[in-house]
């Protein structure tokens, strides 16, 4: 079934392919359940994610974003899991990740297609037992944290060409919510003009 509402968070759409993916985003909401968001350059996933948190029980603590492609690959890891003083060449003080900064909340792994490797199995420990270890530290500290991730990639494509870790894309995928390019749905191009423009006061 579709949503019978034209809205999800900022997403806005009549058509059924978006009503579709607002049915979907709004059970999610509901639950605990990792999500795994997909879909081209500015189809609106952050936005959905923003939203999936919003109307989450976990709304009043920290919605936190992670671009994973944006990151030089030697500071993601810190960037994710926090360091201790003296980890590493110019780790002058003790300094927490996201998943402990997001405590309560939300974190978003967006373009989570360009972890690398190495990462995977580190943040399929979180997924499973909800536990990071900082650079540094050699005890393993709890986090309480839901994950989504967001992709622009075909991610079962790279589990079988071996470029991701086919244990963590089924556990990130939990729930998937394909979004749709605008050129897929030209139906709603003058609705979105509408509200946009209501927004703007004209």
């Amino acid at each position: 079934p579709v949503s019978e509402g034209h809205e999800f968070g900022d997403l806005l759409g009549d058509s059924p392919e978006m009503r579709l993916a607002f049915k979907v985003l709004e059970k999610a909401a509901k639950t605990e359940s990792t999500v795994i968001i997909e879909g081209e350059t500015g189809t609106g996933k952050t936005r959905a994610a923003q939203a999936l948190h919003e109307q989450s029980k976990r709304a009043s603590k920290p919605f936190l974003v992670v671009d994973c492609g944006a990151i030089p690959e030697n500071l993601l890891e810190a960037e994710l899991f926090g360091h201790e003083k003296g980890a590493f060449t110019g780790a002058t003080a003790r300094r927490q990740g996201v998943f402990e900064e997001a405590q309560g909340g939300t974190v978003l792994l967006d373009e989570i297609g360009e972890l690398p490797l190495e990462l995977q199995p580190k943040l399929l420990r979180v997924l499973e037992d909800r536990q990071i270890r900082r650079l540094g530290q050699n005890q393993w500290t709890k986090v309480d944290v839901r994950i989504l991730a967001a992709t622009h990639r075909d991610l079962r494509g790279d589990v079988n060409s071996g470029k991701f870790r086919s244990d963590l894309y089924f556990r990130l995928a939990v729930v998937r919510v394909p979004l749709p390019a605008l050129r897929q749905r030209v139906d709603d191009i003058v609705p979105i003009a509408h509200a946009l423009l209501s927004r703007l006061g004209a």
